[in-house]
Order: C-alpha cells, then sequence, then structure tokens
C-alpha cells in the first residue's frame, strides 16, 4: 500500500511507520520533526499543519490509506478536505475520552459522546474529549464511506512518554525506599500495548475496515498489576510496602490518573468504567492482543533505557513519596 501518516515522529504515529515499513508498504510521514525523526525508511515531508492547508499541497498522488492522529480539529478539517478525495481509506485514531459518561463498565461504541467542540474553536487541553469528538463527527461526513474510526484507550508498552503504565515496575525496579501504594486491587486497569493498536490499525487499512471500535486492552485488576510489577522488578518485602486508603490520599491532596504527584492508574470516583470498556467488536473484527504481562515487562524495559531515577511527568517523586509514608505510618499508630 501508498500510506500517508499525518504524524510519524512520536509514539503511536511512529510504530504505525515503522511497522508499515517492515511490512513493506512505500510509506510517507508528513511531520514537523521538532522533537524527533520519523523512522528509518520512510519518506518523510516536513511540514507544519499549524500553518493552514497550503502546507498539504506537497502531498500529491492518490493514498490508499491516510492515517491521521490528530487532536486539533481545525487541522483534521483542513486535512480531510485537501486530502480525503486523494485516499481509498481513511483512519483517524480518536479516544475513549470522547465519551460523556465514565461510570458504567463494559459500555461500548453505542455510548454517548461529548459536545463536539464548536467549528472553528481552538482545542486545548482541557477539550481534549470535544476537539476528538468534533474530529469525528467531521471525518464521518466527510469521508464517512471509508473512514475507520479508532477510539483508543491508554496506550502503553516502548516508547510510551507519558510515565503512567511505566510508573510502578519501574517504581519497584528503582527499589528505594518504602513504595506508596494506593489501596485499590480491585479497580481495572486496561492498557494497549502501542505494537498491537499499530498493527491492528494497519491490517485494517489493508482489509479495508470502516465503521467505529474501541480499541482497547483486556481489562487487568490493579492489584494483579501491582503483583506482577513487583515480581518483574524482584523480590520486594510487603513490609516495605504501604497502602493507603482511597479516602486518606484524597486528604493528603494526592492526584489522580496522571500529572505531578499524582498516583498513575488510580482513578476518581464515579469513573469506574473508565478503564473497563468492552473491546470485543474490535476483536471479532482482527485486532490481536499480546499478553499484558509482556506488555508490562517490555515497559519495565523502556524504563530501564531511560532512567529509573529520571524526573516523571506522572507519579509521586521521592520526596512526597517519603512525606507521605511517614505521615500513613503515624496516622496508623
Amino acid at each position: 500500500m501508498r500510506i500517508l501518516v499525518l504524524g510519524g515522529t512520536a509514539f503511536l504515529s511512529a510504530e504505525i511507520a515503522r511497522q508499515a515499513v517492515a511490512l513493506g508498504h512505500d510509506v510517507t510521514c508528513f511531520a514537523r520533526g521538532t522533537s524527533a525523526s520519523p523512522p528509518d525508511g520512510v519518506t518523510w515531508v516536513r511540514g507544519d499543519r499549524s500553518l493552514g492547508a497550503k502546507v498539504l499541497a506537497d502531498l500529491d498522488g492518490r493514498w490508499d490509506s491516510v492515517i491521521d492522529v490528530s487532536r486539533d480539529p481545525i487541522q483534521a478539517r483542513q486535512a480531510l478536505e485537501v486530502l480525503g478525495p486523494l485516499a481509498g481509506h481513511w483512519t483517524f485514531v480518536s479516544s475513549c475520552s470522547v465519551y460523556a459518561d465514565h461510570s458504567i463498565p463494559g459500555a461500548d461504541e453505542s455510548a454517548a459522546l461529548l459536545e463536539p467542540l464548536p467549528e472553528g474553536q481552538p482545542a486545548t487541553p482541557e477539550t481534549y474529549g470535544e476537539s476528538k469528538s468534533a474530529i469525528e463527527n467531521m471525518t464521518l461526513s466527510l469521508v464517512g464511506e471509508k473512514a475507520h474510526i479508532v477510539r483508543a484507550g491508554l496506550i502503553g508498552g516502548p516508547g510510551d512518554g507519558t510515565d503512567r503504565y511505566g510508573y510502578w515496575p519501574a517504581r519497584f525496579a528503582a527499589n528505594t525506599d518504602t513504595v506508596l501504594v494506593p489501596d485499590i486491587p480491585d479497580a481495572a486497569t486496561q492498557i494497549i500495548d502501542v505494537r498491537d493498536l499499530a498493527a491492528w490499525i494497519l491490517r485494517s487499512a489493508a482489509q479495508g475496515l470502516t465503521g467505529t471500535y474501541n480499541a482497547l486492552g483486556d481489562v487487568v485488576r490493579f492489584g494483579d498489576y501491582i503483583a506482577a510489577a513487583q515480581q518483574l522488578a524482584g523480590p520486594v518485602e510487603e513490609d516495605v510496602v504501604v497502602r493507603p486508603g482511597k479516602d486518606w490520599l484524597v486528604e493528603q491532596g494526592v492526584d489522580y490518573w496522571a500529572g505531578t504527584d499524582s498516583l498513575p492508574l488510580w482513578l476518581p470516583e464515579g469513573h469506574d468504567g473508565f478503564q473497563a470498556r468492552t473491546n470485543q467488536a474490535a476483536r471479532e473484527r482482527g485486532m490481536v492482543l499480546q499478553p499484558w504481562q509482556e506488555t508490562l515487562a517490555a515497559t519495565l524495559e523502556y524504563e530501564k533505557q531511560r532512567g529509573l531515577g529520571r524526573e516523571r511527568k506522572a507519579g509521586l517523586s521521592r520526596e512526597t513519596e517519603r512525606t507521605l509514608v511517614a505521615l500513613w505510618r503515624e496516622h496508623q499508630r
């Protein structure tokens, strides 16, 4: 296939380009390349989509597949209008953040969505879900008969720069001080390996698959995930792990999910379905998932390459963790 990746330098888009080259496809990446270069073997067309539709003029000819990971509705519309008529198949990588309700485990693709970001309004990090919802609408409107909309969940595996899924195996592997783990053993986690997601996107493009699907990993109990992370890291004595309750952590101002001084994968009340949506439809249409333990092991190896003691985008700093451990032990007396 002749494939155009709108991106190709970051996490998922780079993995898509890498796998496509390995499969023998003719791959072009359209990207600025300000932080990284596309994988070897692709044709790299440098361009900044923020400059308007004119920058897409060099992407002429027909494409068997166009793959867009945009979160900006203005840029997404420009690509759809310019490139949509030239594409045999169009993949838009959306997000499960488009859903309006995250409280119901097992919800499928028919669940209600957030209101789309109004036309012409700039996207912001705070309107991520609304932006993706808007792009879904315009994709269906402009190229719906050849559109594959992929609602991805949390993506993990090698190359993940969010620091969320990798926080816990890296924390145990660092083997320093007492580890603070939220006492939520039955909470759901749901991560899809970036390699599995990229492979399914490419396979679906080759098959001409259309429609909207949740692209998610299988649900894994937080307690099982933590136990596997500990085992990968080597022996960790239980008495050097403390497990405060949710209410106490909230009282101390610990953040959920992501960001500085947060506890990754811990979600607030009312989010029981956020990491527990069904992936059945995608499974039935060829999405293959490797065992989650293999993703975890590969994630830990990537964390070691980056450095276990580095400053992180998500998770507790060592100083904050020590303070919380001391407060919890005092609370337990």
